[in-house]
């Protein structure tokens, strides 16, 4: 019976909360998973900023004119480390592991995962230097020889027209002039 008389004082203590504490209950837990997920992103940018500074060496060695490159870290909802206008690292799921990703025609593509820095700079070294040779097979102008184009008979209608006209109208005045030389 004493456990009932308990049952019935807690019911009572544990009274409805306002709707504005609940509010701001709330709202603190908001405000702390937001900060959580803040500094989720603040380590990812400072890991992809840690993989750029150790690309550093090799955009160092890529000649001035080869402008394929644009390298840089954008900081929007998912963290990237571009490496050219295709190719782009990104943080994996757990937030620890680099992912190299290429997009194609075809969707993208992983190119290198690994947590290890050096790894994913090996992969972009590698795919540096593909796109650099791609480059200056592009670039390399093979001579075409040009195909003989038979050249079209320039067609002089109406210059021939003229010529018939004129031609026509000398002949009538020669055969209207030796008529009327004839009568006389």
């Amino acid at each position: 019976m004493a456990e009932a008389q308990n049952t019935g004082n807690e019911a009572r203590d544990m009274r409805p909360t306002r709707l504005r504490d609940a509010l701001r209950q709330a709202r603190i837990e908001a405000a702390d998973r937001t900060g959580v997920v803040v500094e989720l992103r603040d380590a990812e940018v400072a890991r992809l900023e840690i993989l750029n500074e150790a690309l550093d060496p090799l955009f160092a060695e890529v000649p001035e004119q080869v402008d394929l490159f644009d390298r840089g870290v954008s900081e929007g909802e998912t963290p990237r480390l571009w490496i050219d206008v295709v190719a782009h690292v990104v943080m994996g799921r757990d937030k620890r592991i680099y992912r190299f990703v290429q997009d194609t025609r075809f969707g993208r593509i992983v190119i290198a995962e690994s947590h290890d820095v050096p790894v994913i700079v090996d992969a972009v070294t590698g795919y540096v230097a593909r796109r650099m040779i791609e480059r200056e097979h592009a670039m390399v102008a093979t001579p075409v020889d040009e195909p003989a184009v038979e050249k079209k008979p320039r067609r002089r209608g109406f210059g021939m027209f003229v010529l018939g006209f004129v031609l026509g109208a000398v002949a009538l005045f020669g055969l209207a002039l030796y008529a009327s030389l004839k009568n006389f």
